[in-house]
C-alpha cells in the first residue's frame, strides 16, 4: 500500500528532480466522464514548497487537465523510477490553471523556460504524498528529449498556434470548458 506523508519531504524532492518523466491525472465529476492520464517531460515540473508544485504546460491536442481542475480541482501526479532504484511517488492535491494574462503569471512563469507554445501553467496545492516500492516497474533507458513539439510549433507560428488552441483546447472531451475556453466567453 505504501507510506503516506502530509508534505513533500526533502528525499521526495530529490527523487522527483531526478525523473525525466511524470504523469498527471485528473477526472471530471460525471460518472460517465473520462479520466485523463497524461505523460509529461521536458524538465517542466517544479516543486515550489513542501505543499505546492507547478508544471509548465505546452499546447497539445487536448486540454483535459485545465477543464477538470476548473470543475473540481482534483489532481494527482505520479513519478516512477525506471532505473536501478525502484520507487514511485504520488502527489495528491487541488490544482488550477494560470494563464499568461492572469495576475499570477509572473509569480510562476519565472520558474520555467517559457516557449512560444507554452499554453498555461498548472499549479497544485499538495495535501498528501504517497510512496510505494515500484518493484513491478520495468527498466528503461533515458535517451533524451524529443524536438518534435518545438518543430511543430515553429511551423505553426504564432497565429497558427492561436488557431490551434481555438480549435482544440477550449473544451474537454466531455464538453467541459477549460480556463482558456472560459476566458474566451
Amino acid at each position: 500500500m505504501g507510506k503516506f506523508h502530509d508534505s513533500i519531504k526533502p528525499a521526495h524532492q530529490e527523487f522527483i528532480k531526478n525523473q525525466h518523466i511524470f504523469f498527471v491525472s485528473t477526472a471530471p465529476l460525471s460518472k460517465d466522464g473520462r479520466v485523463n492520464l497524461s505523460p509529461k517531460g521536458l524538465d517542466c515540473f517544479r516543486i515550489l514548497s513542501e505543499h505546492k508544485v507547478a508544471y509548465m504546460d505546452l499546447i497539445s491536442s487536448g486540454n483535459e487537465t485545465s477543464a477538470h481542475t476548473l470543475e473540481n480541482g482534483r489532481i494527482t501526479f505520479m513519478f516512477c523510477s525506471f532505473d536501478e532504484t525502484p520507487n514511485i511517488i504520488r502527489l495528491y492535491g487541488k490544482g488550477y490553471t494560470v494563464l499568461s494574462d492572469s495576475a499570477e503569471w509572473e509569480k510562476y512563469a519565472t520558474h520555467f523556460t517559457i516557449y512560444p507554445s507554452t499554453r498555461q501553467i498548472i499549479v497544485a496545492d499538495i495535501d498528501l504524498v504517497q510512496t510505494s516500492c515500484g518493484f513491478g516497474v520495468p527498466f528503461f533507458e533515458y535517451r533524451g528529449e524529443r524536438d518534435i513539439h518545438f518543430d511543430w510549433a515553429q511551423k505553426k507560428g504564432e497565429e497558427g498556434l492561436k488557431k490551434y488552441i481555438q480549435d482544440n483546447n477550449l473544451t474537454s472531451l466531455d464538453g467541459l470548458p477549460t480556463n482558456i475556453g472560459s476566458s474566451e466567453i
